[in-house]
């Protein structure tokens, strides 16, 4: 392990490599190759299952257990966050909960409908390693990064994870559309299916791989090593919440912050997440093979723009303002709601697609360091950022429930898609109140 300094560019590169490492999960198994091969499972059937003693439809059935796995976050970060705070090793954790993601993605190899049950167990910890090692991951911007440098690292990871989960994408892309060139064998749906499976098994290679760059250089954490965990500090996560939550109502723009954050992440994780199943059963592709290569190459221009996205709100944000910046870019996220109810055209698809990435690069950057620089000066940052991720896991929760409850009663997700662009007016509206002046570090 080296012993970089706070701010040293290595360790600043070293900490948004892990975006690099872990964001093929969100991009194969959360937003394309999973959706879509979770599609095909159901081609031959309507889209309608019996699991957990309900009849439910598949988008649905996916949005619960999606909503359940959050919940679940949301309630077992704040034990770990304070365990990993007190003994201060919050990168044993985050390995923990990495190699758990990743290999649980490696379990979906296995995923049928026939064993829904042992499928969806891995779908749901793949979902439980990745957000909870970004509850460590996140918890490290003000400990390795000074204030004037965590707009832009925090960009930074964000493009990195864009391009590399890009790169594999591509390779699986090209797999599933030419699988005979990679002695991938069978029909041309049977290998089709064969190489999605495959990138299962890539993306949690590349995860545990990629990520020993940023193991390597991160630091173990505060300097508490030998201190044990006892019955005593088990529950220390959750008085940490509630010292965090009393010192809110001393610190008004922090707070009213996190209430905008809190609705706006809401409606922009639910929509990220279910983007690839509404495409899927909403846009009248021509046949099921533009359906995998359209739904793909949306995908591939989401991560693409987000990209430039990330780098835009940077600079914006830099001249305007964070809070300026993020009324903005949630104002655009509310009209992309509104507009989604009326899209049925492949190439409608394609453009909201590029709406998206521009803005969903934005919001996520800026979202977490605003949130970093509205900070007080303490040394407590695992406290903090997992008041930031159990806000941000519940708000999920809210959304994909509210998402596949609407779904499962109208069998259509576009009203849903409408109702969560509301989210993104109160989070305008929230933005609006928060102090103008003095709140952010420079």
């Amino acid at each position: 392990m080296a012993d970089l300094q706070k701010g040293s560019t290595k360790l600043l590169n070293a900490w948004a490599f892990y975006d690099w490492a872990n964001s093929v999960y969100t991009l194969t198994i959360a937003s394309a190759v999973f959706p879509i091969f979770y599609e095909a499972l159901f081609s031959e059937r309507d889209h309608y299952i019996d699991v957990f003693g309900l009849h439910l439809k598949n988008s649905a059935l996916i949005s619960f257990v999606t909503a359940f796995a959050f919940l679940l976050v949301a309630i077992i970060s704040p034990l770990l966050s304070g365990i990993a705070d007190y003994v201060g090793d919050k990168k044993s954790f985050m390995k923990f909960f990495c190699y758990l993601g990743a290999l649980s993605c490696m379990g979906l190899y296995w995923f049928n409908l026939e064993n829904i049950y042992i499928g969806l167990a891995f779908y749901f910890f793949g979902l439980i390693g990745y957000w909870g090692s970004l509850v460590f991951y996140n918890s490290y911007l003000p400990d390795i990064a000074y204030v004037e440098q965590q707009d832009k690292i925090s960009a930074k990871g964000y493009s990195l994870g864009y391009i590399g989960s890009v790169i594999l994408l591509i390779i699986n892309l090209a797999m599933i559309m030419k699988p005979k060139l990679f002695g991938i064998t069978g029909t041309d749906g049977e290998a089709a299916m064969k190489a999605m499976r495959y990138s299962f098994v890539m993306v949690g290679v590349w995860w545990i791989i990629f990520s020993q760059y940023t193991y390597y250089f991160l630091p173990k954490g505060n300097k508490n090593a030998n201190r044990k965990v006892t019955h005593h500090v088990v529950f220390n996560g959750f008085k940490e919440l509630k010292k965090v939550w009393f010192l809110l109502k001393e610190n008004i723009a922090l707070k009213r912050y996190l209430g905008s954050f809190f609705v706006s992440s809401m409606a922009v994780q639910t929509v990220m997440l279910v983007a690839t199943y509404f495409g899927a059963q909403e846009i009248a592709w021509s046949s099921k093979a533009e359906s995998t290569t359209g739904l793909i190459i949306c995908i591939l221009i989401i991560q693409l723009v987000a990209v430039l996205g990330a780098i835009i709100t940077s600079r914006v944000s830099g001249k305007f303002g964070n809070i300026p910046t993020l009324i903005g870019i949630n104002f655009i996220w509310a009209v992309f709601c509104a507009l989604a109810f009326f899209i049925t055209l492949p190439i409608h698809f394609y453009v909201m697609a590029s709406i998206a990435g521009l803005v969903m690069g934005g919001i996520q950057a800026l979202s977490r360091s605003t949130y970093s620089k509205l900070l007080p000066e303490t040394q407590d940052t695992a406290s903090f950022f997992s008041f930031y991720d159990v806000a941000e896991k519940i708000g999920i929760v809210i959304g994909m429930l509210v998402y596949g409850i609407i779904d499962q009663i109208t069998g259509s997700p576009r009203l849903a898609i409408v109702f969560l662009g509301v989210f993104f007016v109160v989070a305008v509206v929230l933005l609006r109140r928060v102090p103008k002046k003095g709140v952010l570090k420079k």
